[in-house]
């Protein structure tokens, strides 16, 4: 009943950044937690950040710093500023977030994902 879309990714030089955005759309009632992952190649999924429905970010140790999350619920899009970016950085990034439908029970979406690669 959720939809998410991600969108920013591109080729990058290490050094620069990014902004990539999950737009949620769809039906649903509440749109809870939203967190970003990356997946890079030969590499499991990796948790980038969690931010609450209140804004409160956590983040993966080793990258806070030079990634920020941040949301805006009157858009319903949660954002990922990415900053001074290595090409260890790059990866798939997917958005989650958790819903509530119109029964009021919660659900997971998940994003097609976005590439990010970073490279000279």
């Amino acid at each position: 009943q959720v939809q998410l879309a991600e969108s920013g990714g591109g080729l990058v030089q290490p050094g620069g950044s990014l902004r990539l955005s999950c737009a949620a759309s769809g039906s649903f009632v509440s749109l809870g937690a939203m967190t970003w992952y990356r997946q890079a190649p030969g590499k499991e999924r990796e948790f980038v950040l969690d931010i609450s429905d209140s804004g409160y970010v956590n983040y993966a140790f080793s990258l806070k710093g030079r990634f920020t999350g941040s949301r805006d619920n009157a858009k319903n899009i949660m954002y990922l500023q990415m900053n001074i970016l290595e090409p260890e950085d790059t990866a798939v990034y997917y958005c989650k977030a958790r819903f509530m439908d119109h029964r009021s029970i919660w659900h997971d979406a998940w994003g097609q994902g976005t590439q990010v690669t970073v490279s000279s």
